[in-house]
């Protein structure tokens, strides 16, 4: 029986599962998941990878000929549909309204991607890795400012974690125990 204070938080829960959708990615630059949740109900993932129909970067071994990743070019941009457009894409293709909802990714959306949360409605963003820094972070804040999106910085408890891979994702989970 699991105690309450075992449990993940919300926000830990919703994170998780972003970090599996991470493992889906086909990016070579770095992996990245999303998951969009309304009303504490997962609506939609997705994860970072070449358009559907498109030759992976993890088959061919690489994103352009001669490059080993996306990010090794300055010119060249990113073969990969970014988690985040990824999720709100399948929510469209599914019908599913993301107007006020929140999202839960691996990485701090770009700037492209935070417009398009945005656009879709989606409210607040919950991410773990920070990405935009400089410039790009004050067009970040801009819209925070303006009440458009509230961003806020989640990890993964160390002891969340261990429970998770230690009781959950190493063993089998639905085993009655003695």
């Amino acid at each position: 029986m699991v105690c309450d204070d075992q449990r993940p938080t919300w926000d830990e829960y919703f994170l998780m599962l972003a970090k599996l959708a991470a493992t889906r990615s086909t990016c070579l630059a770095f992996p990245v998941g999303a998951v969009i949740v309304k009303n504490k109900q997962v609506v939609a993932t997705g994860y970072n990878g070449s358009p559907s129909g498109s030759a992976h970067c993890t088959t061919q071994g690489y994103c352009y000929p001669g490059l080993s990743s996306c990010d090794a070019s300055k010119i060249l941009p990113s073969r990969a549909i970014h988690a985040e457009a990824n999720a709100i894409a399948q929510a469209a293709k599914h019908g599913i309204a993301t107007d006020g909802a929140s999202i839960y990714v691996t990485l701090e959306p770009c700037l492209s991607c935070l417009k398009l949360i945005i656009s879709a409605g989606i409210k607040e963003v919950f991410y773990e890795t920070l990405f935009n820094v400089g410039e790009k972070a004050l067009v970040r804040d801009s819209f925070v400012d303006e009440g458009l999106v509230i961003l806020k910085q989640v990890k993964l408890s160390e002891t969340t974690a261990k429970r998770a891979a230690d009781l959950f994702l190493l063993f089998s989970t639905s085993v009655i125990k003695a």
